[in-house]
């Protein structure tokens, strides 16, 4: 976008940011947003529509009685033309209205509003709940001040793309949501990072976009204001301007949603393609299937409150449903979001594409057999992941953390069959500073830089040539280990001190007893056994067995095993304890697991990093996966630091000594003057 259009929609927010300071008061402050977003809708919609108003109050007059509505809606909509799928039957507009007298504006509003076809009407009534606060407005004596400040507003499309008009709403959501505490991330993602994604999505598919009677269909399961799709449907015209573009989209937000499906309305799009509601527990779409789809969910969301239905649904469908792969942990659903996108891929020639933004948990939170390791293995080994760039910190107004754009199809090029690349575009190289920061947003990816990354993306550079650093290539089963069980024999000495009786006389079984049984073991290991120190456990067991013999007691296995547990504790150079069929017992508190390489034999492996370390070490070979029969369970992780570490020196000791004596002169110098 260029600097004229970005400064169009900072001052454009700045002027409505001063409506805020009428309600001050009557208002709190995060409320602000729900007065100021739906009216500047309005307007703009009202803007739209001014020069095609006498034309649709002639095709009302022209209807003919007893019509439909859905005919009915057609032929008021042909009336406006240029693919406007909104109309308004009443002859008010802002400026009719603000020539009329002031005390009749709140009721011209509402019969403004009603007058609306029925998807906007429905917007403003039931999302943005407007007349609430029409009627707060009204009875703070402050509704023609505010409407007085949209009515001198021109958000003609002459005047203002619908480009800043994204950047407009964008840039007030982040304001209100600042005040209010809120996510601001939550609705929308920055220009630069929705126009990346498209880049890449696109970057190879520019033939098969080329031609006449072409239609694609992109869906954004998370859409909040319809960046993303607005973007896509952008960079297809700029490909080819004859493309057709259907726009699908779903979002939760009431606020972001009467904003996205307004967006599609005012651009000659179905408004009936973008639903309200929940995606995770309510497919609005089903059945449905995209040829590109794109999302920035919410990172670090939990699912906890409407984990019911999702889990019922991944029982009783299982793979043939959306979430047959496995369920992340409740604390962050970003995963389900993609399992859910991956479910709309076509199954034609075509297929589908798929780009989506997310934090690093996806990439290696939970290990082998958890949800998230059993998703990105049935990612892989589906061989649907075609590539992960890594983005740079504070590119997002909310957040400074990490974040990735993964890239997934089911109809992989021949020469990426079987691979992932992976993209370091965090570098400085990629990003320039902001020249002022917008909430924690303090950079931006350089327009070369987008193009460079999609170069490297689509020439599938390989740690060659000037990209070396930032690309690499790796099998899909580079992600994959078995984690092995690796145990130690436990090895226990046996002592009857009066420290070990001491904990005896606290456990469980013992505690259990009658008090004069209690009495007759006490006796038995404090006056008939032998205090020496037993370094097996078999003759400890002969000297206990001898002991309560003598004294005429029998015990049953729960006290005699709190017996062995209370007087025993581990020693290396004791012997080690064995089972009835003599094999070694495992110690639990020297159990460990390694992470075996797919592509090693983990009985090389053991030889080389267990063995040479701890010899009596083995591995249970009963740990196994429930899909595997090979030893150990499977697993998959993408670290990026592993495969972009970079190795930065320590700072010399000199350089270091020097910087302390100068702290410590300056210190000095302080405290003298504090004496003196």
């Amino acid at each position: 976008m260029d600097d004229k259009t970005i400064q169009q929609a900072k001052t454009l927010a700045n002027f409505v940011w001063q409506i805020a300071e009428i309600l001050r008061g009557d208002f709190k402050q995060s409320e602000y947003g729900k007065v100021i977003l739906p009216f500047v809708v309005l307007r703009r919609l009202d803007c739209i529509l001014e020069p095609s108003k006498d034309a649709v109050l002639r095709a009302q007059l022209s209807l003919p009685q007893g019509i439909d509505e859905q005919t009915r809606d057609m032929m008021l909509f042909g009336a406006i033309g240029g693919g406007i799928r909104v109309y308004n039957t009443s002859k008010l507009t802002f400026a009719s209205i603000k020539a009329q007298n002031p005390a009749q504006l709140h009721d011209n509003l509402i019969a403004y509003i009603t007058s609306f076809s029925t998807s906007v009407k429905d917007v403003f009534l039931d999302k943005f709940l407007f007349t609430d606060q029409l009627k707060r407005l009204s009875e703070a004596a402050i509704l023609w001040k505010v409407f007085e400040q949209f009515a001198a507003l021109d958000l003609k499309p002459q005047s203002v793309s619908t480009l800043a008009m994204g950047y407009l709403f964008e840039d007030l959501i982040r304001r209100f949501s600042e005040i209010s505490n809120e996510t601001a991330g939550e609705h929308f993602t920055p220009r630069e990072v929705i126009r990346l994604i498209v880049d890449l999505l696109l970057v190879n598919d520019a033939q098969a976009l080329t031609g006449k009677g072409i239609i694609r269909q992109v869906y954004d399961p998370a859409c909040g204001t319809g960046g993303m799709l607005a973007l896509t449907e952008e960079g297809m015209k700029d490909l080819n301007p004859d493309v057709r573009v259907e726009l699908f989209g779903q979002e939760l937000n009431g606020e972001s949603f009467g904003i996205c499906k307004s967006d599609m309305l005012v651009t000659g799009h179905d408004p009936e393609n973008i639903a309200f509601g929940n995606t995770l527990t309510h497919d609005a779409h089903k059945g449905r299937k995209f040829h590109y789809m794109l999302s920035n969910p919410p990172y670090g969301v939990d699912w906890k409150k409407y984990q019911e239905p999702i889990r019922a649904e991944a029982e009783t469908n299982g793979t043939d449903g959306r979430f047959g792969a496995g369920l992340p942990r409740i604390s962050d659903g970003q995963l389900l979001f993609l399992q859910h996108m991956i479910s709309k891929m076509r199954d034609d020639e075509a297929g589908s594409r798929i780009g989506i933004v997310m934090n690093g948990s996806p990439l290696f939170t939970g290990g082998a057999g958890s949800g998230e390791s059993e998703i990105r293995r049935w990612m892989l080994e589906k061989d649907w992941v075609e590539a992960i760039v890594a983005l740079p910190t504070d590119l997002f107004y909310n957040t400074g953390i990490q974040t990735y754009v993964w890239l997934l199809t089911n109809r992989k090029r021949k020469e990426r069959r079987g691979k992932v690349q992976l993209i370091d575009a965090s570098g400085e190289r990629f990003w320039k500073p902001m020249r002022k920061n917008l909430g924690s947003k303090r950079r931006e990816i350089r327009d070369d830089a987008r193009e460079t990354i999609a170069r490297i993306f689509s020439e599938m550079a390989n740690g060659g040539g000037p990209w070396a650093e930032v690309s690499k290539i790796f099998d899909t089963t580079d992600f994959g280990y078995r984690e092995i069980k690796v145990e130690r024999p436990l090895r226990l000495n046996f002592q009857a001190c009066v420290e070990r009786i001491e904990r005896l006389k606290l456990a469980k079984p013992f505690m259990k007893l009658d008090p004069a049984d209690q009495e007759d073991v006490l006796n038995v290991v404090t006056n008939r056994l032998s205090d020496a120190l037993f370094k097996d456990r078999p003759s400890f067991e002969v000297a206990l067995a001898k002991a309560l013999k003598g004294a005429g007691i029998k015990i049953g296995a729960p006290v005699k095993k709190a017996i062995l547990a209370a007087l025993s504790e581990r020693d290396e150079t004791a012997a080690i304890c064995r089972d009835g069929d003599g094999n070694p017992e495992p110690d639990p508190e020297l159990r460990d697991y390694e992470l075996v390489p797919f592509k090693e034999d983990w009985r090389a492996y053991v030889a080389r990093e267990v063995t040479p370390f701890v010899p009596d070490a083995w591995v249970d070979e009963a740990y196994r996966d429930d899909a595997d029969r090979s030893v150990g369970r499977v697993g998959y992780e993408i670290n990026f630091n592993r495969y972009f570490y970079r190795y930065t020196p320590p700072r010399p000791l000199t350089e270091i000594d020097a910087e302390l004596k100068a702290l410590e002169a300056d210190i000095a110098g302080l405290l003298s003057e504090v004496a003196g």
